[in-house]
């Protein structure tokens, strides 16, 4: 399968993105402080379950504890109204299952979110992002409410994310991205337009499929979000700042 890391791209701004790097900050903080174990263990497991949105929740959940983990004691996955599932929504947005989880959250962030707080602005890049966690948090619930998949939390930064690339996408779609290409063993850096980094990485979510446990329909739902709220908001392809400065 195909796959691109980006790892820079050479679109400046015009200012310091200083709620990209809070939220950054915000997502750290949760990861190393707040959650367990850097959220890979049994323990993390029943943390994201009592604290992060389940899909369950919307219906009906088991009244009896579901062990998540061998070995591990069962937890109650509680029932929450309207509200309290929107806060654990949001919540899990800041909750990720290991370094490689929030590593390649966080350097996707930084490479295409400074970009759209510096066209949206700080408050409106925030509330962006939220909706954006929201919208795709919708999508990966309302498409896992049967099965067990109505038992798994879905946690991580990569839906709101998805949302911003989303809008990338509409507002610079011609920028250089610099990403690196596996070709076997070897990795290759080269350099591809935005249009065809975020066009591929979107087809990509549809191959890793749901048995890849990568909540790719709140990456879908996330990205579309960002395409068509951008937009709404007077978003079109804009003008690269002249010169250029890779970041």
């Amino acid at each position: 399968m195909l796959a691109l890391i980006p790892i820079s791209d050479s679109n400046p701004t015009r200012r310091f993105p200083v709620m990209t790097v809070a939220i950054i900050a915000l997502n750290i903080f949760v990861f190393f402080f707040v959650e367990p174990d850097f959220g890979q263990s049994c323990h993390a497991e029943n943390y994201f379950a009592r604290h992060a949105a389940v899909p369950c929740q919307v219906n009906s959940c088991p009244t009896i504890p579901v062990q998540y983990c061998q070995g591990q004691s069962p937890v109650h996955i509680p029932q929450k109204g309207a509200i309290a599932f929107l806060e654990a929504m949001i919540f899990a947005t800041f909750l990720h299952s290991g370094f490689l989880h929030i590593g390649g959250n966080m350097l996707f962030f930084w490479i295409f979110g400074n970009n759209i707080e510096d066209f949206l602005g700080r408050i409106k890049f925030v509330i962006f992002y939220l909706l954006g966690g929201l919208a795709a948090g919708f999508a990966q619930v309302f498409t896992h409410l049967h099965g067990i998949d109505r038992l798994i939390p879905a946690v991580g930064a990569s839906g709101a994310i998805a949302a911003v690339m989303g809008a990338y996408l509409v507002l610079f779609p011609r920028q250089r991205i610099r990403v690196l290409v596996p070709i076997f063993i070897v990795f290759t850096m080269v350099q591809l337009s935005a249009y065809i980094v975020l066009g591929l990485w979107f087809v990509f979510q549809f191959f890793t499929g749901a048995d890849s446990g990568v909540a790719w329909m709140a990456h879908v739902g996330g990205f579309i979000f960002g395409v068509i709220a951008i937009y709404l908001l007077g978003g079109r392809p804009q003008p690269s700042l002249s010169p250029p400065r890779w970041r």
